[in-house]
């Protein structure tokens, strides 16, 4: 009877224990998160199951890697695709493995799209031609009509009438977030690309949505401050900092006397700029008009725009960059003249 009875606990013990083991595998090889986050996995031409299980562990998409490991030993693929993936945080390794062994065109990386921080509109339309095999002239004409803005104007809340106005020299300027963004598609269009920018800015300044209300600015205008912040910052730290000296002259209606609003405004660059530039009649000329540019001058990167939200509250209202970038501040312009004086380098 004993005999029986510790029979019995020994089974339940054993049963109970496969259980578990058995839980803890299909949790293991379950997604790592319920989040929709496309991550990017490049699987190269000879690669292993095993080599690949390592690749998406490093991309973060394996909860448990021993548990991948018995995965693999139970279930075998011998046709995996060497693609670049868009893959994602909610599937499992089951759905993984089985997309690389039969890709699904919609998850296959095809082209590349890169928009790179402080790039102006003609540099970027390089990029969408290149993709679409187009000229820079037929992507900026796109970008320029009044029915295609139009809409866009209804899509998203963060664009408005402000992008219309004649003065400004390219529409978008400034609303395309700066980011690399990855094109399933075989024949992709410039509307479904330039989407995918918008898009993202979409996402990255809902963050910022009530914060730019309590600025009392309007997103053209937050937008068109934090281009000019990031076109003045070569560094990370001085970008509160400058945003705040541009914050300070603005409340002290003083002109902002940007050298590089002057240069957007003559299309052209280099960090040099004569008296004679700042003669140019353009509302991107902060040497002649006060307040803000008619616009953006470039795109913005997010520690930008985090920059402008919170940028650092003192009472400089000069700033120099060295050759190197480091950045002198100054409160009077007695003081900022003898720093260009000791410190000019162009």
């Amino acid at each position: 009877m004993k005999n029986k009875k510790l029979i019995g606990i020994i089974a339940g013990v054993v049963i109970v224990f496969i259980i578990g083991v058995i839980i803890f595998y299909n949790v293991g090889i379950s997604s790592v998160s319920s989040k929709d986050e496309d991550v990017i996995v490049t699987v190269e031409q000879g690669s292993t199951s095993s080599s690949i299980l390592d690749a998406l562990d490093e991309a973060g998409l394996v909860k448990n890697k021993l548990c991948g490991q018995i995965f693999l030993k139970l279930n075998r693929y011998d046709h995996l695709q060497a693609n670049t993936y868009i893959l994602n945080k909610n599937m499992s390794l089951s759905d993984i493995f089985s997309l690389i062994e039969n890709p699904d065109i919609d998850h296959i990386v095809l082209s590349k799209l890169t928009i790179k921080e402080g790039t102006t509109i003609p540099e970027v339309a390089k990029e969408f031609a290149q993709i679409l095999n187009i000229s820079d002239d037929e992507v900026i004409k796109q970008w320029e009509d009044q029915a295609y803005l139009k809409s866009l104007i209804d899509e998203y809340w963060f664009i408005d009438d402000s992008i219309l106005n004649s003065e400004i020299l390219y529409p978008l300027e400034g609303y395309l977030y700066p980011e690399t963004y990855y094109i399933t598609e075989k024949e992709p269009d410039l509307k479904s690309m330039t989407k995918l920018a918008l898009d993202m800015m979409d996402e990255q300044l809902s963050v910022y949505r009530r914060d730019i209300e309590k600025l009392g600015w309007t997103p053209h205008q937050f937008l068109t401050f934090a281009s000019i912040v990031e076109r003045e910052s070569l560094y990370d730290e001085d970008r509160p900092i400058i945003a705040g000296v541009f914050m300070n002259r603005l409340n002290q209606d003083m002109l902002l006397q940007s050298d590089i609003t002057v240069n957007y405004a003559w299309q052209r660059t280099g960090v040099d700029v004569s008296v004679a530039h700042t003669q140019i009649d353009s509302r991107y000329n902060t040497y002649k008009y006060t307040g803000l540019p008619v616009g953006p001058i470039s795109t913005i990167s997010k520690v930008t725009l985090e920059s402008c939200i919170h940028y650092k509250h003192h009472d400089y209202l000069y700033f120099f960059a060295k050759e190197d970038g480091t950045v002198i501040y100054s409160r009077t312009y007695k003081e900022h003249k003898q720093v260009v004086k000791e410190n000019k380098w162009y």
